[in-house]
This record gives C-alpha cells, sequence and structure tokens, in this order.
C-alpha cells in the first residue's frame, strides 16, 4: 500500500468529512480544504489530532498551492436553501474552483476528481437517466446556480484533459444522506427527521408523488474511491447513486415509522423547477468499478436518524 497525499476541497462538509475519515483509514495523508460556508468544523474535530490530517480554512474560488498525488473536488454548496442563499457565490465556487483545482492538478501533475451531480440532468425527460443523457435544465431557474455551474465544471474538466492530458475522474452523485448532514440544510431527508424527531409536521410539497433515489453515504464514499482508483483511460462521467425508487410520500412515512412520531403529514406547493423524477442508472459503475449501493433506505434511515437524535 502506497501512502499518498490527498487534497479533499469542501473536506469539512457533509460529504468530504466522510471521504476524510476513510482516506486516513486507508493509510494515506489528508489535507482538508473548507470555507465554512456550509461545511462544519465539527463535522472533523475528531480527525484534527491524527498526524496525517491538516486542515486549512481556503476558499477554491482563489487560487492554492500546494503538493499532492490527487484531489477530490468536493467543494459547493449542495442544498437548495445554501446554494440559492448566493447564487453569484454559488457559480463561482463550481467554476473557479473547477478552474484552479485543474491548474493545480495540471501544475503537480496530480490526478483530480470532480463531485458533479445528478442535477445536471435537470427535470429528466427520460428515466432512469443514463450518462449519455444530456439533461433538461432551466439555465435561468431558481436552481440554475448550482445545475449550469456543475454542468460548467465538468466542460471544464473534459477540456483540461483533452488539451493539457490531466487525469481527469467525473461521477455524477445523486441524493445521499447519512450522518453530518446539515439539520437545516433544507434537503428531504435531514428534513423529515428534524420534524419527526422533534414531533412537528412533516411538510410535504405538492401530492408527493414526486420521486428521489437515495444513497447512503457510506456507498457513496466506496464509489468515489473505487472511480479515482480506476484506470486512467476511464474518465466518467458515471453515475454514482441507489437506483432504488421511492416517493417522498412513501420516505415521510417512513421516516414517522422508524422514529415512532406523532408527525402529521402536510402539503405545501411546489417550488419552481422541482423535478418530479430522479432515479440513476448504474449500469456503467457497476460494469467499470464493480460498485452499486449495499445499504438500503431502511438501514440507512436508522443510522441517519441516530446521529440526529444525538446531536437534537
Amino acid at each position: 500500500m502506497i501512502k499518498k497525499k490527498v487534497l479533499v476541497t469542501g473536506g469539512a462538509g457533509f460529504v468530504g468529512s466522510h471521504l476524510c475519515d476513510r482516506l486516513l483509514k486507508e493509510g494515506n495523508e489528508v489535507v482538508c480544504l473548507d470555507n465554512y460556508f456550509t461545511g462544519q468544523k465539527q463535522n472533523i474535530v475528531h480527525l484534527l489530532n491524527n498526524p496525517f490530517f491538516e486542515l486549512i480554512r481556503h476558499d477554491v474560488t482563489m487560487p492554492f498551492f500546494i503538493e499532492v498525488d490527487e484531489i477530490y473536488n468536493l467543494a459547493c454548496p449542495a442544498s437548495p436553501i445554501h446554494y440559492q442563499y448566493n447564487a453569484i457565490k454559488t457559480m463561482k465556487t463550481s467554476v473557479m474552483g473547477a478552474i484552479n483545482m485543474l491548474g493545480l492538478a495540471k501544475r503537480i501533475k496530480a490526478k483530480i476528481l470532480q463531485a458533479s451531480t445528478s442535477e445536471v440532468y435537470g427535470d429528466p425527460q427520460i428515466h432512469p437517466q443514463t450518462e449519455s443523457y444530456w439533461g433538461h435544465v432551466n439555465p435561468i431557474g431558481e436552481r440554475s446556480c448550482y445545475d449550469e455551474g456543475k454542468r460548467s465544471a465538468e466542460t471544464l474538466f473534459v477540456n483540461y484533459h483533452k488539451q493539457n492530458n490531466v487525469k481527469i475522474k467525473i461521477i455524477r452523485i445523486f441524493n445521499t444522506y447519512g450522518p453530518r448532514m446539515h439539520p437545516h440544510d433544507g434537503r428531504v431527508v435531514s428534513n423529515f427527521i428534524v420534524q419527526a424527531l422533534q414531533s412537528e409536521d412533516i411538510t410535504i410539497y405538492g401530492d408527493g408523488q414526486q420521486t428521489r433515489s437515495f444513497q447512503y453515504v457510506d456507498d457513496l464514499i466506496e464509489g468515489m474511491t473505487r472511480m479515482m482508483a480506476s484506470p486512467d483511460n476511464f474518465t466518467g462521467p458515471v453515475n454514482i447513486g441507489n437506483p432504488n425508487e421511492f416517493t417522498i410520500l412513501q420516505l415521510a412515512e417512513l421516516v414517522i415509522e422508524l422514529t415512532n412520531s406523532k408527525s402529521k403529514i402536510v402539503r405545501m406547493p411546489l417550488p419552481p423547477d422541482d423535478p418530479t423524477q430522479r432515479q440513476p442508472n448504474i449500469d456503467l459503475a457497476k460494469k467499470e468499478l464493480d460498485w452499486e449501493p449495499k445499504i438500503q433506505l431502511r438501514e440507512g434511515l436508522i443510522k441517519t436518524i441516530d446521529y440526529f437524535a444525538s446531536i437534537i
């Protein structure tokens, strides 16, 4: 096992902190970069005494210089509440962050992975979504700062690879949940769990028949590390998500059951550009990475509920 030096941007975030855990467990040296816009120091405080972990406060929209072997580019607010709070900043993080990290990777000849998103498919007109689908995205809508930022980042990655031979990897992450989610990030799993644990009404937008596919964070981290370790000629993009589809109403009912909550379900109007369906086709990940999710919704929700119960 060769000890690598790995840079994780957004390393104090929900997904980034789990990735730092995994990389350290595998015997690597990890540099965690975060500006704490949505990341939280408490997510990585348990790592601060590890001599092979380094924490740097930095914004990826500014250039950064370091010598590493691999870069995981995760920095970007990922929930609608956070990415719509400052739409220009969100777009800058995706685009300038990608330019800065790709420039770094080019200079130091590091391999770099982009955490892209299922949002590049927009409100999809094909179902489930394969990587060859170009998407159905509103470039001037409420969510476009995130959707188009991530689409632009993919463009930059592909062109740095073609023009400058940068070793790139692109994954498209579908709805992910688990411990260390921000309790007020507005995402459906954390919303429902927090509401249920506090016996508040559970808010469903629209009729609750819109579907999502939920993957547990450990499955995502496994997919990420397999993608980084895959042969250089496989650049992606590749979908990393759980193909089991649930309606939002089914999710709400399951959360109420698992928390033994007295919460009632109430309905609110559907926000603009909210996708009606989201489900990954993961045939490519199975074929190229020998990856598929292992943790299904009930098991993952129990672990996530335990976490939220401990912090609320």
